[in-house]
């Protein structure tokens, strides 16, 4: 799979607007989400103190970002101090090249946990390139890998994908063509399939939900026993995180793992909660590495007004919230980051060289700040990298841009009354042809077509509220 600069050359509109008219895939994102929101809400009320937590987690993540560069200093001792191995990577490109060096001398293959983060430098690409076959040991990740697929969630990569596709998918590629399509057999056919290749494979990658800098160790939660597997059985464990996903202290995962089961999966806990420091003789891998990633963290982190989004811990909470991804659904962004974290992380990412559609793909609702665990205040965020890019854009572009054009005509015209009062005329005038039956705008020409393609616009009143305000005035008067 491309890395995340790769794959975000598409405009939001342009790649969301085939996938409006895929009922199945809008019904599976749907039925997804809703079960998930469902699930969050009951566990999230069992906690009288659910704010106190949230406001606990985003203090320990400001916090973090404050002194990171000392929190990564002392994750890097402890690491060390327990046998494991520190590489820094600048980028994706170097991440994959220490990758690929420490995998290419043990083995033709390598087991997978799950990881947005390898998905973001993409990895697997990588690998394949240098002759090794990666295997993702995850459900949804395997679903999406078999079918050379891309993640559509954080959470759930396969989740636009329904029990009877994955069906035929697994009775195709694994040769099953007696499989049942209940969850049980599909759940069945991947746990032979990965037995196998967790027997036999001897190097595992796997990504990190937490990095504690006192001691060294690696925190991965999961829900299948995956990463318990590819924690254990291997000779060498290679675990890949960015920067961001340090934390001070160990005891700091006492709220943020009350935090992010619920809000990833509306479990009050991950039935997988593994801790992994360094080399232990005789138990585990015996050869342990972590490949610390920046990756443009730190230009995000150099912007004070939207250094909050590396504040994210990845629950996917604000996906199945969106109103904008549950019609759409996460390919529509192109990118490995879906959704309203997807809309900020993805062109920062990027130094706002691609994904500028994004930000603007939000109506700005703030569903997404109301069940953050750590509190990111998404919309502001949305905000200011739509002024970024407005800023960026040349005092030419901006002069014969026609959003731009038609902002300083709206402004001109809103500046005088009787300018106002002479374009509520005309557009009474002009708007006439286009009413449909509803007696609202269905169809308009042009540029404009793009609003009337998913939506009905309402038209301009009969009496504007200047003139009805002049004639109640009036009435008054005279009853007076």
């Amino acid at each position: 799979m491309a890395s995340v600069h790769e794959r975000t050359t598409q405009d939001f509109p342009a790649a969301a607007f085939p996938l409006l008219h895929k009922d199945q895939l809008r019904s599976n994102v749907r039925h997804a989400t809703d079960v998930i929101q469902a699930k969050r809400f009951r566990v999230v009320s069992e906690m009288p103190d659910w704010q106190l937590l949230r406001d606990a987690g985003q203090r320990i993540r400001a916090h973090t970002f404050e002194y990171l560069d000392a929190y990564l200093e002392e994750f890097e001792q402890h690491c060390t101090a327990a046998g494991g191995y520190v590489h820094w990577a600048r980028d994706g490109a170097e991440a994959t090249r220490i990758v690929v060096q420490l995998a290419q001398n043990e083995t033709s293959k390598v087991i997978k946990i799950k990881s947005m983060t390898t998905e973001e430098i993409g990895l697997n690409h990588a690998l394949e390139a240098a002759g090794i076959q990666p295997i993702e040991t995850d459900l949804a990740e395997l679903i999406v890998q078999l079918g050379h697929d891309k993640p559509s969630h954080i959470v759930a990569p396969a989740l636009h994908k329904n029990r009877h596709e994955v069906r035929e998918l697994f009775a195709r590629t694994l040769d099953l063509p007696d499989l049942g399509d209940r969850p049980e057999d599909l759940t069945e056919a991947a746990r032979v399939y990965l037995r196998q290749q967790f027997l036999h494979t001897p190097v595992a990658i796997s990504g990190a939900n937490f990095l504690v800098a006192e001691t060294g160790g690696v925190c991965i939660v999961e829900s299948e026993g995956n990463g318990r597997m590819c924690l254990t059985l291997p000779r060498k464990l290679i675990t890949i995180a960015g920067i961001d996903k340090v934390i001070p202290r160990f005891r700091d995962l006492e709220v943020l793992l009350q935090l992010l089961p619920r809000s990833a999966t509306g479990e009050r806990m991950n039935p997988y909660n593994s801790l992994w420091t360094g080399i232990h003789p005789g138990d585990g891998p015996q050869e342990f590495h972590v490949v610390l990633l920046d990756n443009r963290r730190t230009e995000v982190l150099r912007d004070p007004e939207s250094r909050e989004t590396l504040h994210c811990i990845r629950c996917g909470a604000c996906q199945n919230a969106c109103p904008v991804y549950r019609q759409t659904g996460g390919h529509a962004y192109s990118s490995v980051y879906a959704g309203p974290i997807g809309a900020i992380l993805t062109p920062q990412l990027a130094m706002m060289q691609e994904g500028k559609s994004l930000p603007y793909a939000s109506s700005l609702c703030g569903a997404c700040y109301e069940v953050c665990p750590v509190k990111i205040n998404i919309p502001e965020v949305l905000i200011h990298l739509r002024g970024r890019i407005v800023n960026e854009q040349s005092k030419l572009v901006r002069a014969f841009d026609p959003e731009a054009v038609a902002m300083r005509a709206m402004q001109w015209i809103f500046l005088s009354e009787t300018r106002l009062r002479l374009a509520q005329w005309i557009g009474r005038m002009v708007q006439r042809p286009f009413l449909g039956r509803s007696g609202w705008i269905e169809k308009l020409p042009g540029i404009l077509g793009g609003w009337t393609r998913t939506r009905d616009l309402r038209p301009l009143p009969a009496q504007s509220f200047r003139a009805w305000f002049k004639a109640r005035g009036e009435s008054s008067s005279e009853v007076l």
